[in-house]
């Protein structure tokens, strides 16, 4: 998603001469989460897809490992960029680092200082092996530079993430996925629920639906559930509601256009999800992270999240605060304004001028 933003700015920034090609490592396989983006945003198809699938994280990441420094060998690229924190970046930059292959590394420097999340072992390794480290807020400086990494390599360059909710946003409203599903603008919430720290403990998540069931008969709640989490639920013989006018009304996982049309609409929105946390921030909706921290501070800062845990006294205060109009305001966060793409390409593009070196010389986009 952020990726073909970025393709598309770092052709049209370098005149036609900085050439991208997409790679699809295939770890979000789900057609919900995966192909659906594709589609409905309009980015190209994939020049190449490895068909990585599921597994654990060793086996998932070890396949990408594979298939991509193969694709590497017969394809070689001037630079690989990578993007976020998930088992694919960090495959994908080792590959191409292993074999000479220079790479510049998306939403650097962003911690969360908890090392049993596995995406903060991808961010750490990732970014000590890049060449190029582009941050999308200013935590990652900070957290960059405590780590020692040359300053000359950094690049403060906002959220690309946000370039697409303001492109998207207007035809996510002209969904209107609230009047399909009956609900009123500002009168429920939305839910999302997918991390191991919530799901994977049965009797966590198990009280987490209760909770949910218990805020839902003061104001209606909608869950899409991601299929980790469905999963989950199954296991634990978790009964779920398939009442279509259920008060806690859960759904599959949505396109992304039609969660954030959801997410605009709401009047506060429960998630473990930091892109949400994100979202939530530039639209101003109240943001309960089911969270004991955050890789972005600046949302808890200056946006509208704030870390509840899955502790269910600390969550229904928030929600109370945020359903009665108790909640802060945030404010603008800078750089978070929908032209971060044209700084990346700016930046990637001085790098390939200066020949792609661990880039003390690089100078930064105006």
């Amino acid at each position: 998603m952020e990726n073909a933003r970025a393709r598309h700015a770092a052709r049209d920034r370098a005149g036609g001469r900085l050439v991208a090609r997409i790679v699809q490592t295939g770890q979000h396989y789900d057609p919900a989460m995966n192909e659906v983006f594709f589609r409905d945003l309009g980015i190209p198809t994939p020049e190449f897809h490895l068909d990585v699938g599921s597994g654990s994280h060793a086996s998932q990441t070890a396949r990408i490992l594979e298939r991509y420094e193969a694709h590497l060998i017969k394809n070689r690229p001037d630079a690989v960029v990578v993007f976020g924190d998930v088992n694919s970046t960090i495959a994908c930059a080792l590959a191409a680092v292993k074999i000479g292959i220079p790479v510049a590394h998306v939403e650097a420097g962003l911690r969360s200082f908890d090392r049993t999340m596995p995406e903060e072992i991808n961010r750490l390794l990732t970014d000590a092996i890049a060449g190029l480290l582009l941050v999308s807020e200013p935590s990652g400086l900070r957290n960059l530079d405590r780590e020692g990494v040359d300053s000359a390599k950094v690049r403060l360059v906002g959220n690309v993430m946000v370039d697409t909710l303001v492109t998207e946003l207007p035809k996510a409203r002209e969904t209107d996925p609230a009047k399909a599903l009956s609900l009123d603008h500002q009168q429920f919430g939305l839910i999302t629920l997918h991390r191991p720290s919530n799901v994977d403990n049965p009797e966590t998540l198990r009280a987490l639906m209760t909770l949910f069931e218990e805020l839902a008969q003061e104001f209606p709640l909608v869950f899409p559930m991601h299929p980790r989490t469905r999963g989950a639920v199954e296991r634990a013989g978790i009964k779920l509601s398939g009442s279509a006018d259920a008060r806690l009304r859960i759904v599959d996982p949505l396109p992304y256009r039609e969660n954030l049309g959801l997410m605009s609409a709401a009047r506060v929105v429960l998630t473990d999800s930091g892109g949400m946390q994100e979202e939530t921030s530039v639209l101003g909706v109240p943001c309960l992270t089911l969270r004991e921290n955050t890789e972005r501070p600046i949302t808890l800062e200056l946006g509208t999240s704030r870390l509840v845990g899955n502790d269910p006294v600390r969550i229904r205060a928030a929600f109370a605060d945020a359903v009665t109009g108790r909640w802060p305001k945030g404010q603008a966060i800078p750089l978070w304004e929908g032209a971060a793409a044209p700084r990346v390409a700016d930046a990637l593009w001085s790098w390939c001028e200066a020949g792609w070196r661990d880039y003390a010389s690089v100078p930064g986009p105006a």
